[in-house]
């Protein structure tokens, strides 16, 4: 026969009380402490990179449409960009269910503010620094929001573009990449920016369309369909989805990765 010791004595009903235990009427079962805290370990459905420059009079931010279970392209039509307001917008990659809750959030803080009527609006400034706080306190309780979140804007005459990642960790650059494309992408655009500190919008987008397609060929988690978000004085116009043209005649002849 079996130890009494070896193993806790069941309850005496379901949901009840076991020998030796408080029981609070309408409050939680007695194993509800018992049960492992819940945390994200991994990402399940995700995006990959998101890229970000500016230009003479503005930014875009461009990410494509693909939402990867693992390394099945499972979603292929999700947009990752965001249209804060008529100043701010914002890409993310990683976790897309955390992308979602953000927007959730964003969308319901924008709404609060234009119910004070006051005139005021976020700025991408003001954005950049609540996700900040947002990712760097979820970090802490560690229970991360698993993205890396690029936000761009044109307020008060002035661009800004600025990323911040799931450990909180935040800067400032008139290029950015995140995912993949911090390795494929970043390179060619600071080498574009070297050339040239202040580009013109046409010449971003030829920039922007270059670094998808490179990205496309290269990351096996990317899509020829993406989004762009431009913020100028006029506004954010998010357009897309936008497909590539790629040309993949040459791909037999690429070896030696078996």
């Amino acid at each position: 026969m079996e130890a009494w010791g070896a193993r806790a004595p069941p309850p005496f009903w379901a949901g009840g009380p076991a020998p030796g235990q408080t029981y609070i009427p309408g409050g939680p079962g007695p194993a509800a402490g018992l049960l492992p805290a819940a945390r994200t370990l991994s990402p399940m459905v995700t995006g990959t990179s998101v890229l970000g420059v500016k230009f003479a009079g503005g930014v875009m931010v461009a990410a494509d449409t693909m939402g990867s279970y693992g390394s099945l392209a499972r979603f292929r039509g999700i947009s990752r960009l965001l249209k804060v307001n008529d100043t701010t917008m914002l890409g993310a990659s990683g976790d897309y269910a955390d992308f979602q809750y953000l927007k959730q959030v964003i969308d319901q803080m924008v709404i609060d503010e234009e119910l004070l009527g006051d005139g005021h609006s976020y700025s991408p400034k003001a954005i950049h620094s609540w996700l900040t706080r947002v990712m760097y306190n979820r970090r802490s309780k560690i229970n991360p929001l698993w993205n890396t979140v690029v936000i761009g804007g044109y307020y008060n005459g002035e661009s800004f573009l600025g990323y911040v990642d799931m450990l909180g960790v935040a800067y400032e650059a008139p290029t950015l990449a995140t995912g993949y494309g911090a390795y494929l992408a970043q390179p060619l655009m600071r080498e574009v920016l070297e050339k040239k500190p202040s580009l013109t919008k046409e010449e971003a987008r030829d920039l922007i369309e270059r670094c998808m397609k490179i990205l496309y060929y290269r990351d096996a988690r990317s899509f020829n369909r993406y989004e762009v978000a431009i913020a100028t004085e006029k506004g954010v116009e998010v357009e897309g989805p936008l497909t590539l043209e790629a040309n993949w005649d040459i791909a037999h002849l690429v070896s030696g990765f078996e």
